[in-house]
Formats: structure tokens, C-alpha cells, sequence
């Protein structure tokens, strides 16, 4: 017969007793965590030199809670620029083992060391001469023992009253695998843009990796008009390219300055402006803000930011007009 455990009625539930348990879990695996740091040293620094040395990948591998913490550091490895990926223990055994190739290194948590899924492949692991890096809670264990370089992930006591679920245990070995990336992120001189290529699609990736030139308006798409055009023919640019603005330039496209909603507006607050018969040149703003090609879009998204404009020309160094890009083309590039 299963057992039952009886749900507790709302009023038994005591808030001081859910605020205590919860506090004193924090504090558990805090000091887990802190624990973890005078034992940085020469183990942690050959771990590291194996995986700088690796031509292969690091190959990381854990069963049940251990498992999922495997998952999560060969995750942060490889976003950082250490080649990874998990291979479950148990299947491993049943052909997994294929994926593992002799230059690479594993790396293999379990908290007791004994893990039988996990020491049942390591004699093919040691056959091949794959150097073997374990994360344990016991530096006595089989695990510990076989490996080439062993971490101390050892806790005083696990957050769980009943001792039994892995919370402390899991915590540290988590941040131990962090503290593997990260060491290798700065010993390798990994960048945030080397970061923005292995996230494309994140929010990262666009900031990093988008250019002006993957967004502008190019060609016929860019608004201009000739110094001597009229308002009717400004405003007839800007209505049929869409930017809300219209470069003025000379014959070979050279910028001269930049007609926008603004100057409209301005213009026809003036009385003193004949709006008939001036041309765009008396009516347009000199030295508008521009951008390069070479620029990332989110450069453009802070210069429009910073000066409170809603649109930008694209120029090359000869300052020609190139493209032309407004706000709304960095919205839907999802960079702002």
C-alpha cells in the first residue's frame, strides 16, 4: 500500500515556520559555497590547464541531480568558449560512449563518488587515455580516486532537514563548474562579442553582432533631394520613403543637411518664412547627426537616444549618403 502524506489545511500553515526553513536553506547552501573557496588551488589550476590543453571538447557527464547540474555547467562552458556537451552515464553504456573521442576531456560529478552508472565507463575512459576530471563530495571515493584531477565539493550538511535531498551538495557543485568557465572565459581572453555569436538570437547577440549596414535603407529606399528643391518636393520624398526626414545633398551626394517632420513644423511657425517659394536648403538643419556602416545599430539606437531624434543618415568617409535608417527600423531588428 502506498503511503499517504495528508495535505495540511491552510490554517495550519505557519508563515514564521516557511520564513525560518526558507532563511535557513539560504544560509546553508551559503556557507556551502564559502566553504568551496580556500580549496581553490593547484587541483583547480591542472582541471583548467587539461581543458586549455584539450583539442577536442570537455565532455561532461552526472546522474540524477547530478546530472542536471552537468547539463548546466557543459551549457555555461560552451557559451563561454570552452567546446562542451553532456552525455548521460546510462547511456553511455549503451553507445554513448562512441560520442567520446580520445582528445577529449570528461568531466564527471557525483556527490558520493560512487555512482555506479558513472564508474561503470570509466575503464573505457582510462582505456582510451581521456584525461578524467571528477567533482565529488568525497575525496575518498572510487570516482575521486580513478580521476586525474579531483575538486572538493564536499558540504557540512545538506539543506534538506531529512538530509536527503541533494540541495547543498548540488549548489556546490554548480558553483564549482562556474567557477571552471569562468576561469577558462579570462585565461582564454573571451569577449562579449565572442559571447554575442554563440547567443545570435538573444537580445545580447542583436547588441552585438547587428550593424548599420545589416538595417539602412540602401538605394532607392534612401530619401534625398537636391539643394534647390521645394518644400512640396521635400515633403513628397520623405512621404514616399517613409523616414520622417529627407537628406539634402549635392551632386555627387555629398550630405549638405537633413530635412525633417521638425523643420516642417518650425517652417510653418514662421511667419517670416515664404513657404512657396523657399527652397529646402534655407529650411533644412545643418550638420545633422550621422552614423557609419561600420557602426553596431545599437550605437545608432543611443545617438538618437542622446540627442532625441527619431532618424539618422548613413555616411562614408567622403561623407556621402550611403542609407538612411529611423527608429522604427531598430524596433523591428528588435534592437531597442
Amino acid at each position: 500500500m502506498n503511503a499517504h502524506v495528508a495535505t495540511p489545511t491552510p490554517h495550519a500553515i505557519n508563515d514564521e515556520a516557511l520564513v525560518r526553513s526558507a532563511r535557513t536553506v539560504i544560509a546553508t547552501e551559503a556557507a556551502a559555497i564559502r566553504a568551496l573557496e580556500p580549496r581553490i588551488g593547484p587541483e583547480f589550476v591542472e582541471a583548467c590547464r587539461l581543458i586549455m590543453a584539450c583539442a577536442g571538447r570537455v565532455v561532461v557527464t552526472g546522474m540524477g541531480k547530478s546530472g542536471h547540474v552537468a547539463r548546466k555547467i557543459a551549457a555555461t562552458l560552451a557559451s563561454t568558449g570552452t567546446p562542451a556537451f553532456f552525455v548521460h552515464p546510462g547511456e553511455a553504456s549503451h553507445g554513448d560512449l562512441g560520442m567520446i573521442l580520445p582528445q577529449d576531456v570528461v568531466l564527471a560529478l557525483s556527490n558520493s563518488g560512487e555512482t555506479d552508472e558513472v564508474l561503470f565507463i570509466l575503464p573505457v575512459i582510462k582505456r582510451q587515455g581521456i584525461p578524467l576530471i571528477a567533482i565529488t563530495g568525497n575525496a575518498h571515493s572510487s570516482l575521486a580516486d580513478q580521476a586525474d584531477v579531483h575538486l572538493d565539493a564536499s558540504i557540512a550538511a545538506e539543506a534538506c532537514p531529512l538530509g536527503l535531498a541533494p540541495t547543498a551538495s548540488t549548489t556546490a557543485a554548480l558553483v564549482m563548474g562556474d567557477a571552471l568557465a569562468i576561469a577558462l572565459l579570462e585565461a582564454r581572453g573571451f569577449t562579449s562579442e565572442d559571447f554575442a555569436r554563440s547567443h545570435p538570437a538573444g537580445s545580447l547577440g542583436r547588441r552585438l553582432l547587428l550593424h548599420i549596414s545589416d538595417i539602412m535603407h540602401t538605394g532607392e529606399g534612401i530619401p534625398t533631394v537636391p539643394p534647390n528643391a521645394s518644400l512640396t518636393q521635400a515633403l513628397m520624398e520623405m512621404t514616399r520613403k517613409h523616414l520622417g526626414m529627407t537628406a539634402v545633398i549635392d551632386s555627387n551626394r555629398r550630405l549638405l543637411g537633413v530635412f525633417t517632420d521638425g523643420d516642417l513644423r518650425r517652417a510653418l511657425d514662421d511667419d517670416g518664412v515664404d513657404l512657396r517659394g523657399a527652397t529646402v536648403a534655407e529650411l533644412m538643419t545643418r550638420g545633422p547627426k550621422t552614423i557609419g556602416t561600420d557602426k553596431l545599430a545599437i550605437e545608432a539606437a543611443q545617438l538618437m537616444e542622446k540627442h532625441q531624434i527619431h532618424a539618422l543618415l548613413v555616411v562614408n568617409d567622403d561623407q556621402q549618403v550611403v542609407g538612411a535608417l529611423n527608429i522604427h527600423d531598430l524596433l523591428r531588428a528588435r534592437v531597442v
